[in-house]
């Protein structure tokens, strides 16, 4: 609401000038509309020191004083950001440059010291009901900061983490998952399906936020149900049939359109055999002492979500002794940098060459790191998502 006399005594404002008449005249008319909160500074650097022991609804501001002008403060609180009180100048300089000046500095408005108290009231008000609504809009932006927060880090505890409990003897695992925002649509797991077959995979859902990360915890609750599902019988569940059922479920009335590409092997770690299904998702990488290289001759197939009653197919997977497997979104080879160039799979392969024998941990560290380094600080612009499981 706009400011009212009975609201106006908890008003805080701030009067910085360096004539004691202006002072004192500006504080009797301000107290005539009924703000009675009013401290006085004598020039630019006791108005700074004030706001910087104490919160202002609105500091009232001079431009020609000695020591440290109106425009040295303006310039001073623009710097600070969100954190400045909103500004009003009353000058008598009509100089339009400087005028503009100080509205560039992000004065919210400018009053001659001529001005009448009906003037003084409607202006004042205006920055009051503005600041108002800037700060109820602050307040909501934190709730919401908050309850992201709180979704990310819900997220993030359905992934495990505890990558020696799961991986059985013979077998070296890690995975790392990097949100572009506080909730992301990719997702990894890795667990039992019996003590010595493990699955793992990695998944990424279109588009982003809250809506992705939805769809992520989804598709990793059906993943899971199948697999535990297929594998009740006692047999090893082909990835294929894990995710034709979890597309049945995120097919049927898929009116968003939204879809889940997807790679996911199980493997057996005493024989190093087994098989992976690859859904409209990047080719998995191999690592051995010979080199890098991705998976070829892959079932080309859709991702998860875009068609009903799909038959998926699954190929042959063999890992052996030393050997590794990286399974990767795609927001690691598109990852960009401040001239949007991509990552790219040369890049990945360059920087996954130097460990190509090393332990897990230190393949996913090495990767993250890498295109950590290509971007330089540019935003990030989707999720990134690495597993690699090592045979040793």
């Amino acid at each position: 609401m706009s400011a009212t006399l009975e609201g106006q005594g908890d008003v805080a404002l701030l009067i910085v000038d360096d004539s004691s008449f202006n002072r004192l005249m500006l504080k009797r008319r301000l107290g005539e509309l009924g703000y009675a909160n009013i401290t006085m500074a004598e020039d630019g650097e006791q108005g700074l020191a004030a706001i910087e022991r104490q919160r202002f609804d609105v500091v009232l501001l001079d431009l020609e004083m000695p020591r440290l002008d109106g425009i040295a403060v303006l310039e001073q609180l623009h710097a600070a950001r969100g954190a400045a009180p909103p500004v009003i100048v009353i000058s008598a300089l009509t100089e339009m440059e400087k005028i503009v000046r100080c509205i560039e500095l992000g004065a919210e408005d400018y009053l001659p010291k001529s001005f009448d108290l009906p003037l003084l009231r409607a202006r004042l008000g205006a920055v009051l009901e503005k600041k108002r609504l800037r700060d109820l809009a602050d307040q909501r932006l934190a709730l919401l900061e908050a309850e992201l927060e709180s979704a990310r880090a819900a997220q993030l505890s359905l992934v495990p983490r505890d990558f020696r409990a799961i991986a059985p003897t013979g077998l070296d695992l890690c995975a790392a998952m990097v949100p572009a925002r506080q909730v992301g649509g990719d997702l990894y797991d890795a667990f039992r399906i019996d003590p010595n077959t493990l699955l793992i995979t990695v998944a990424d859902v279109s588009g982003k936020g809250a809506p992705a990360g939805l769809t992520m915890a989804r598709s990793l609750g059906l993943i899971r149900a199948a697999a535990v599902l297929l594998a009740a019988g006692g047999t090893t569940p082909d990835p294929a049939a894990i995710i034709t059922r979890a597309n049945d479920d995120l097919a049927r009335d898929n009116d968003s359109l939204t879809f889940v590409t997807i790679a996911l092997a199980v493997l057996d770690a005493t024989t190093g055999e087994g098989r992976i299904c690859v859904a409209g998702h990047e080719a998995p990488y191999r690592l051995s002492a010979t080199g890098i290289a991705p998976l070829t001759g892959l079932t080309r197939q859709p991702a998860m979500g875009a068609l009903e009653d799909y038959p998926y197919g699954s190929d042959p997977l063999s890992l052996a002794a030393g050997e590794a497997l990286l399974l990767f979104s795609d927001g690691v080879t598109e990852a960009e940098d401040a001239h949007s160039d991509f990552f790219g799979r040369e890049r990945l392969e360059a920087a996954l060459e130097p460990c190509a024998t090393r332990p897990a941990a230190s393949v996913v560290e090495a990767l993250l790191h890498a295109v950590e380094a290509f971007v330089n600080g540019a935003p990030q612009a989707d999720d990134i998502t690495a597993l690699v499981l090592r045979r040793s």
